[in-house]
């Protein structure tokens, strides 16, 4: 409220004795967030971190109480700082007796190699080889397997496929088989009217860009390690 003696203040001034004061508005402080980003830091990196920060707040006038207490961030501190210096000794420690441990191996591999050598030689002429290798507590190895060519493309069959100029071919998967090669042909079958088309993995293949109305033939060989099997009997289709 207003008085006479208000600083400022005059009687025409026109404020009454009984004018309310307004209360001003508080002035609202910006809120600081820390950035640790802890998980980030390795850890000698984490070590160093803390370490600066001690060295930082130690006797400084913006934080006289700080939390956790000076002597339990220490303590703290100081177990880190032990288990870091145990973790890193036997790390390095463990690395040495890796190293070592692979030199040793190569050597015996050496030397079990130079025996199994031996003892193949030795065996070469015996009347039971397989018995003699297996008692020096070695095994034989299995010999390999002959491999086969893939059998002969069976119940090649053609139909008319989703679009005009297309034809769909299908057949049944050959046994040794890892790819197939498809070949058509219009009509009438030469010895060199035969066009290879893209090679395909699966047991069928749509063949596009014919023309529509042709008669088309097509024949399909399977493909394997073993070598590459006979062509199947040929089949034919008016190309929609």
């Amino acid at each position: 409220m207003a008085s006479y003696d208000s600083p400022g203040l005059t009687y025409d001034s026109g404020v009454l004795y009984d004018d309310i004061v307004l209360p001003q508005p508080t002035r609202r402080m910006p809120k600081i967030k820390v950035k640790l980003d802890l998980k980030s830091k390795s850890d000698s990196d984490l070590l160093t971190f803390a370490q600066a920060h001690v060295t930082a707040i130690t006797g400084n006038v913006n934080f006289t109480t700080p939390l956790p207490a000076a002597t339990a961030f220490t303590t703290t501190l100081t177990a880190y700082q032990t288990a870091l210096g145990n973790f890193n000794t036997a790390q390095a420690a463990a690395k040495t007796a890796t190293t070592t441990k692979d030199t040793a191996r190569l050597a015996l591999e050496s030397a079990l190699t130079q025996r199994g050598n031996y003892v193949e030689l030795t065996a070469a002429n015996a009347a039971d080889p397989t018995a003699v290798v297996e008692s020096a507590g070695f095994s034989v190895r299995a010999a390999a397997a002959a491999t086969q060519v893939p059998d002969m493309v069976q119940n090649l069959s053609a139909s008319a496929g989703d679009n005009a100029g297309e034809l769909d071919f299908q057949w049944d998967p050959a046994s040794g088989a890892s790819s197939y090669d498809v070949h058509v042909s219009p009509d009438p079958v030469t010895a060199t009217s035969w066009a290879p088309q893209k090679g395909v993995t699966k047991s069928k293949v749509a063949v596009s860009g014919l023309t529509s109305g042709a008669k088309m033939w097509a024949r399909v060989r399977a493909i394997g390690p073993g070598g590459t099997g006979a062509w199947s009997d040929i089949a034919t289709k008016i190309v929609p």
